[in-house]
């Protein structure tokens, strides 16, 4: 599919339920894709500790874009990259994700763990729409408010700032940290757009997610978490015992190489 092609069926795939284990490297996508995802979502923080750097624009704006890019040759589905809050340079960093091929991102309202006041970030999501547009590609931008990741709690808060941004021209907006399916309930009833939420291991079901109201659910960083903490917990089995039966339930040395040879 062109660009053009996969930007718009990303846009379809929220007029129904977007579920997106996020993955953090061509392989991890690949297998998300194979696993029979619509689209693929890249995690910051699985993409950075994957190139030996944090989470928190700890990242080279250069290597997420090299990154996505690898991601997206791994794929034939949508990639939405997660750009953080812009690495400085919003528009700069949209135009690398799509010449990377992506078609949707993720922009967050927040920098060094404080809040953005809104209207810092209806302007970026300006100048990102403003990219989008000058590239000629109907990027989704799903705007992500860090409201509850943040601790500040404030239902009210977390309405006024989706609507602002939903009117600065978000497709979606992404509201991590709220877990309460009551107070979901409000939030998807009080703006007009699909609600992107963060699940993970406590997290109610899909369906109570959807019950809820919320149209897109991603995993963030708890794939690569888990993958990581595999990776720990056969080292130290292999290192303390000696033993190599732990080490199971891997994807085969052949399928690996088939699934990304030649592309």
């Amino acid at each position: 599919m062109t660009s053009e092609d996969l930007a718009s069926t990303f846009h379809a795939l929220h007029d129904d339920v977007l579920v997106l284990p996020n993955a953090w490297d061509a392989a991890s996508a690949r297998l998300i894709q194979e696993a029979g995802a619509s689209a693929i979502a890249t995690t910051s923080g699985g993409v950075a500790w994957a190139l030996g750097a944090s989470d928190g624009h700890g990242l080279a704006p250069a290597a997420l874009v090299e990154a996505v890019r690898r991601i997206a040759a791994a794929v034939d589905v949508p990639v939405t990259a997660d750009i953080e809050a812009g690495f400085g340079d919003v528009a700069g960093t949209v135009r690398g994700v799509i010449e990377a091929g992506a078609v949707g991102i993720n922009l967050e309202d927040s920098e060094s763990g404080t809040l953005l006041p809104t209207e810092v970030m209806v302007g970026r999501l300006g100048e990102a729409r403003a990219a989008a547009e000058a590239a000629g590609i109907a990027l989704f931008v799903n705007a992500r408010t860090d409201v509850f990741l943040l601790g500040v709690d404030d239902l009210g808060d977390a309405v006024a700032r989706s609507r602002a941004y939903v009117e600065a021209g978000a497709h979606g907006v992404f509201v991590p940290g709220l877990d309460d399916l009551s107070a979901l309930a409000t939030l998807t009833t009080a703006v007009d757009a699909p609600i992107n939420v963060l699940a993970g291991p406590g997290s109610p079901s899909v369906r109570d997610l959807v019950a809820a109201g919320a149209r897109r659910i991603s995993t963030g960083t708890a794939l690569a978490e888990a993958a990581y903490g595999l990776t720990e917990h056969l080292a130290r089995t292999v290192l303390a015992e000696g033993t190599f039966d732990a080490i199971t339930g891997g994807v085969d040395y052949g399928r690996m190489n088939a699934l990304l040879g030649g592309r």
